[in-house]
């Protein structure tokens, strides 16, 4: 992993479901629409699930201390990310949430010449554009993990971790678990 990119401030259980999430939404493919995961402490979604936990072969308090585990929402509305994501809110039992996108990501220098309307337009057709798959989870204490996974990268195998690596996506999920 490139220096930099990890953050000492990434807690492994949300990191480790944040990358199960990024690899389950890969599995599809490239040019897949945005993805919205609610995330339940599995200890107390299996105590609260007997039956799940039964059909599981698992125990509530056999889990790991921190366990997250990702559901699946229905599609989100073909509408702006900002305004269907304003739209959300989450009941108590739900710890956080994770949003996996496809994104294009510019080299900084391209920030120069961006012009004042129509940059998305731009941006899809500059010549130094990486596609990228980005993925971020926050938890309703404010934690949150990233990925970010370059389209056309050897194998795509590479996956750059953070827990800065899109401050705003962050800040707009949190909103979501703290709407009342």
């Amino acid at each position: 992993m490139p220096s930099g990119w990890e953050d000492a401030d990434v807690t492994e259980p949300l990191q480790d479901t944040l990358v199960e999430i990024e690899r389950h939404v890969g599995q599809a493919g490239w040019d897949q629409p945005p993805q919205l995961f609610a995330l339940a402490e599995t200890a107390d979604l299996l105590a609260r699930e007997p039956a799940l936990a039964a059909s599981l072969g698992m125990i509530a308090n056999g889990v790991p201390a921190g366990a997250l585990t990702p559901v699946e929402q229905d599609p989100l509305p073909d509408a702006p990310l900002d305004e269907s994501l304003a739209q959300i809110g989450w009941p108590p039992e739900v710890a956080g949430c994770a949003l996996v996108q496809e994104v294009v990501m510019l080299p900084p220098d391209a920030e120069d010449a961006m012009p004042q309307s129509d940059v998305l337009t731009w941006a899809a057709d500059h010549p130094d554009r990486r596609d990228a798959r980005l993925a971020v989870a926050v938890l309703r204490d404010g934690t949150r993990a990233c990925t970010v996974r370059l389209r056309g990268a050897p194998e795509e195998a590479e996956l750059l971790v953070g827990a800065d690596l899109a401050p705003n996506l962050a800040a707009a999920l949190l909103a979501t678990l703290t709407a009342s």
